[in-house]
């Protein structure tokens, strides 16, 4: 896909201001400072998607001082396509602020055909990566991460490649995705002994998704790491949208694995009491969600996805109120317990 070079944005310009505003987070005992809120290209970067869309988002995102962009081998549709159109992007906007962005790329899932295009083995994750840059158009991504645990490669295997892939200059950090505590407490003490520097785990975090709440987050304050969260918005039904029933065009009345009817009808009278709740913080629900996540001191980050600009602006209002009384604490807690 091409980029519309017309005389409106055929010159980008980064808003001198972008770093006054955001807040930034420190990455467990490491000196990586994470905005608090993050760019995730899970979805609207890929090929079939508007490509000057996307980098409207981008250029937003970094004039709001969003640094870091959150990508896999994956993403898409197709898989590649969207770390093949950021890097595109990237090339024709932001080459000379590479040294200002923190970039992520993963590997865990289904990427090609046969027996090593996916899990955790030693060939899977230093090819991938490979090919990844190669899309990227990059000599190295600042983190990596094993995207998801593999029952059957011996975990050392897998922390060695991330291991060698830091040795070799094509990551300068790496972290894990979708492991349960144990599983990350053995993956930190391996990559511990061989002194590379491991400082993320990125998993799925909600106000109705809190499984990192037990256990997850005391494992990683025990091994000096932080949590980046994905899916914030439980995929847009902690938003305004779904207050008055499922509009025709939403994620919920498609065909989405990931939200629908059941899911909303379940919940709908959850969203509509901490909407409430959000309206007295001067806050909308999707921003206040998101500021419910950021609390926890373990949390460096949260990742958000958008469709727009004007989105990603809506998300970012989020940091304007990040505190709560106990009072709204425990009226959030009695709602979604």
């Amino acid at each position: 896909m091409q980029i519309n070079e017309n005389s409106e944005n055929l010159n980008y310009t980064a808003n001198p201001e972008r770093y006054k505003s955001m807040t930034y987070k420190r990455t467990g005992k490491s000196g990586v400072l994470l905005p608090a809120i993050s760019l995730g290209l899970w979805h609207n970067f890929g090929f079939v998607d508007d490509i000057n869309n996307g980098r409207d988002i981008l250029r937003t995102a970094f004039d709001l001082g969003i640094v870091h962009i959150d990508l896999a081998n994956n993403y898409g549709p197709p898989p590649g396509s969207a770390e093949e159109n950021f890097g595109t992007i990237l090339k024709s906007d932001f080459k000379s602020h590479r040294d200002e962005l923190f970039i992520a790329s993963k590997a865990g899932y289904g990427m090609w055909d046969g027996p090593y295009g996916e899990w955790g083995s030693r060939k899977y994750l230093i090819s991938s990566l490979d090919q990844s840059l190669k899309r990227m158009g990059l000599e190295y991504v600042d983190i990596f991460y094993h995207h998801r645990p593999d029952p059957n490669t011996p975990l050392e295997e897998t922390m060695g490649a991330l291991a060698d892939i830091v040795r070799q200059g094509k990551a300068l950090y790496v972290g894990i995705s979708n492991y349960q505590p144990k599983e990350t407490k053995k993956a930190a003490e391996i990559l511990r002994q061989l002194n590379v520097p491991f400082i993320l785990h990125q998993a799925r975090y909600s106000m109705f998704d809190r499984w990192v709440e037990d256990g997850l987050l005391d494992t990683l304050d025990e091994n000096g790491l932080s949590c980046i969260a994905f899916s914030p918005l439980a995929q847009g039904l902690i938003t305004d949208r779904y207050l008055n029933g499922i509009p025709q065009n939403s994620r919920a009345g498609g065909e989405s694995v990931f939200l629908n009817k059941n899911s909303v009808d379940s919940n709908i009278e959850k969203i509509q009491k901490l909407n409430e709740i959000a309206k007295n913080r001067s806050q909308k629900l999707s921003q206040m969600a998101i500021s419910w996540i950021l609390r926890q001191k373990q949390v460096a980050s949260v990742l958000v996805g958008a469709s727009s600009s004007e989105q990603l602006k809506d998300n970012v209002k989020a940091l304007d109120n990040l505190s709560f009384s106990k009072e709204e604490l425990i009226e959030i807690e009695n709602i979604i317990a």
